[in-house]
């Protein structure tokens, strides 16, 4: 079996999605620039989250948690053969199942959105419903996307699910520019975009998959495929990862639901700061936690303790680094980073202001929510989906009491600071039962390795301090504004950055002290 530098692996998926995040938020600058923060904007919202609850239940959340560990120890123990049975029965249940919740979610989409967001205007509520009958089977198509994506990583092939997703933002800008004067309300040609972005991911799966030759073979016998030992397996596996994941949903649904009933424009503040703080989450957690999930669970197969210790403080580790100074640089350049991303067209100076408040409270959760990435994998790869259950429950009771004190004073800021501090207890919560169960231990030199990355936060937080509070972002004067706007946004990042990792250097942290062989 092939060594991979996992520092190489994680760089290179952080890499690729980076280049899905950016398509991301030219996306996001898009609906800003076209539709602003509106009821309308809550439909699309509303209706694309719908199938996206659909995806984490059988996509990157339950499903993968249940079977690339089953994958990895079966490619480490048993044949070829049985490697191939398992994916081909597995491929074939979810398929039908995905067929089924589809169909449905297309017939059952008036009362989806009633019960995720009833506070919606008539008008905006009808929008929503058709969006959601025409993006439901999106889920079935990105669901397969994930069980190709999971696959591959786990043959230590990261490049193609990590460049797939950009796809979909691709195809939603195209509609968007194409579609929007033709459609009625113009809100609809972004979900035609989602439906064709889908199809594209799925599409560029396949011949990577054939390519390494493990392609799952569908077949159309369901009840051969469930009564496999491999299948049921998953199946119980998945069914406390599926209580897991519906108690984030849960969550998530609620928090939806409170918001409509808030000022029109608070779900898509919400979601405009949520896209901005998925581009760290995804470029730190995501990449960080496909790489570890295979390695863990190969590690465990093996019994190799010292290993699966040594993998979770190498994340650990990384994620101080580098999720802190994004942390702070979404708190204290907040309002630039809103500004020369969505102030365009129908996107003003209040939308500015709400959706900087949702990205500060979003931001104090960062390092909780990148944790959580990391260290959920260590129960997952030794098939251990309970335990993260019972501290989900924790989380959402905790969450929603957090709601009742900060929504009333902070309105949809306050949904964001209770998901925040709910994250940063659930990765307490399960850093404390990995020590507790032995399955990690911290390698020596913490205490000093963290002073020195707290000290290296000094320069940036003064460089992005002194470039929010000093610049017009809102007003820029000239005839080239949002031109110079933007170029002295990154030219700050950029300086906020570079000091930041001289800082680190002089501190005696360097690259070479995070590669990690696996």
């Amino acid at each position: 079996m092939r060594r991979v530098n996992l520092l190489r692996a994680a760089y290179t998926v952080s890499l690729l999605t980076l280049v899905s995040r950016i398509t991301g938020l030219m996306r996001e600058v898009l609906i800003a620039r076209y539709f602003g923060a509106s009821a309308w904007t809550d439909a699309f919202n509303v209706a694309f989250r719908l199938p996206n609850l659909l995806r984490r239940l059988f996509a990157e959340g339950a499903f993968s948690q249940a079977f690339i560990p089953i994958l990895a120890a079966s490619r480490e123990r048993d044949t070829p053969q049985a490697n191939q049975r398992l994916l081909d029965d597995v491929s074939t249940a979810l398929a039908w199942i995905l067929v089924g919740v589809s169909a449905l979610g297309v017939l059952g989409a008036p009362l989806l959105v009633w019960l995720t967001a009833s506070g919606l205007h008539p008008m905006a509520f009808d929008a929503a419903t058709w969006m959601t009958r025409l993006m439901f089977p999106y889920a079935g198509i990105i669901s397969l996307v994930a069980l190709s994506a999971g696959i591959l990583n786990t043959w230590k092939h990261f490049t193609v699910p990590s460049l797939t997703p950009a796809l979909l933002n691709l195809s939603v800008i195209g509609t968007a520019i194409l579609l929007h004067r033709s459609m009625h309300p113009p809100v609809y040609a972004l979900a035609v975009g989602v439906v064709i972005g889908g199809v594209l991911q799925l599409a560029v799966q396949l011949p990577a998959l054939r390519r390494y030759a493990v392609m799952p073979r569908l077949h159309l016998n369901f009840r051969a495929a469930w009564r496999s030992p491999g299948v049921r397996r998953v199946v119980q596996q998945m069914l406390p990862a599926s209580l897991s994941v519906s108690v984030a949903q849960v969550s998530l649904v609620i928090n939806t639901q409170i918001a409509s009933h808030l000022r029109p424009g608070s779900v898509s503040w919400l979601a405009y700061a949520d896209r901005l703080m998925e581009f760290p989450t995804a470029l730190l957690g995501v990449a960080l936690g496909s790489v570890l999930l295979p390695s863990l669970s190969r590690a465990h197969a093996s019994a190799d303790t010292a290993r699966y210790s040594s993998l979770l403080d190498w994340g650990l580790r990384l994620c101080l680094v580098l999720a802190l100074p994004a942390a702070l640089a979404l708190g204290l350049f907040a309002t630039p980073l809103v500004a020369i991303l969505f102030n365009y067209g129908h996107f003003n100076a209040h939308d500015v202001a709400q959706t900087t408040l949702a990205l500060r409270a979003y931001g104090v959760g960062l390092l909780g929510l990148v944790s959580v990435k990391i260290l959920a994998p260590g129960f997952y790869a030794r098939q251990d989906i309970r335990t993260p259950v019972r501290m989900a429950i924790i989380v959402l009771v905790f969450t929603q009491l957090l709601n009742v004190v900060f929504v009333p004073r902070l309105q949809h800021a306050g949904l964001a600071l209770a998901i925040s501090c709910g994250a940063l207890l659930n990765a307490g919560l399960l850093l404390r039962g990995l020590w507790r169960r032995g399955s990690f231990r911290a390698q020596p030199g913490w205490p000093a390795f963290a002073l020195r990355v707290g000290l290296a936060q000094l320069p940036l937080a003064l460089i992005l301090d002194w470039g929010a509070r000093q610049l017009p972002w809102l007003r820029w004067p000239g005839a080239h504004a949002d031109l110079v706007r933007l170029g002295s946004a990154f030219g700050l990042l950029a300086a906020a950055a570079l000091a930041y990792f001289a800082a680190l250097a002089l501190l005696g942290l360097r690259p070479a002290h995070f590669r990690h062989h696996e």
